[in-house]
């Protein structure tokens, strides 16, 4: 049984189709990378499942209930618009939402005293949430999502206004989480977070999956067409073959990019009758340019 089903997705706001025919399953006990550009329709789609707004067309399914049944009770969700309580403390924030959620007060008790120490914020637990930075606002509003033990973990752009530290504690918890079993799912407009962490990727535009898999599935769909070189003496004659669409130098390495059809060992048997070939590494394609060879290079900004 899947934690998600989304079978045939469909989503209008007047005469903007948000979601169109989206179809994903989120395996139990993974953590599933929900990506795209700005307005792809990822926000709306998070909502659906969480019964916020309804679909207009196909079905959604939590444990393979409805997701208007209690199954939702299963889920923690953090939303990409943050909503905390700004008067209260951090203690009382994270005691008033466990309380929501039914937890005893000696077990909420105690797991927001873990919690705070696993994420920092111990030294500011009576402190007032209008007090904290955005980071340590980011990271409360993290522990009020997890803070049940839920079965299921919805966040929308979670790694949005954490520091390089922080992103790093909370893809470290995010993977601890997968260990014991709880199924995460993120949407995220960046590619490098979920390259590092996910067991499987969606990656949807205007609505639309277009490709969904493992990250090596998606990769062995795709050509490397980026090849890294480092070469003795002079370069500039890179440029001009016939080969290549364009060099970035990278240190002392360059990366090449081959046209269309271009063969790699051409290229290097080329290198080799001009120059001492120091290093020659065909690069596999990231998440970010698979994107942008799917949808071309409008939304590479928003990537």
């Amino acid at each position: 049984m899947d934690a998600i089903e989304l079978d045939n997705v469909c989503k209008s706001f007047g005469p903007v189709r948000a979601v169109d025919g989206l179809s994903v399953h989120v395996p139990q006990g993974s953590v599933y990378g929900f990506l795209g550009p700005n307005g792809a329709g990822k926000t709306t789609t998070l909502r659906m499942v969480m019964d916020i707004i309804r679909p207009d067309r196909g079905s959604i399914r939590l444990f393979g209930e409805p997701a208007s049944s209690p199954a939702r009770d299963r889920v923690g969700y953090m939303p990409e618009e943050r909503g905390l309580y700004r008067k209260m403390t951090v203690t009382s924030v994270l005691g008033y939402f466990g309380t929501l959620k039914g937890m005893t007060a000696g077990r909420l008790r105690q797991s927001i005293g873990a919690w705070l120490r696993r994420i920092d914020l111990a030294e500011h637990a009576n402190k007032k949430v209008e007090e904290l930075s955005r980071g340590m606002h980011q990271k409360l509003q993290f522990v009020v999502t997890v803070i049940n033990d839920p079965d299921l973990v919805i966040l929308d752009e979670p790694f949005s206004g954490l520091d390089p530290v922080n992103q790093d504690m909370l893809r470290e918890i995010i993977s601890s989480m997968r260990q014991e079993g709880t199924t995460v799912l993120f949407s995220t407009h960046g590619m490098h977070e979920a390259e590092r962490l996910c067991d499987f990727l969606v990656l949807i535009d205007r609505g639309r999956v277009v490709v969904n898999g493992t990250l090596d599935q998606i990769r062995a769909g795709h050509e490397a067409n980026t090849i890294s070189i480092e070469l003795e003496g002079d370069t500039d004659f890179v440029r001009r073959l016939p080969q290549v669409q364009a060099v970035q130098p990278d240190g002392r390495r360059l990366d090449v990019s081959l046209r269309d059809g271009a063969d790699p060992q051409d290229l290097l048997r080329v290198l080799v009758e001009r120059a001492r070939v120091r290093a020659f590494e065909i690069r596999q394609p990231s998440l970010h340019e698979i994107f942008v060879r799917l949808v071309g290079g409008s939304h590479a900004e928003d990537l």
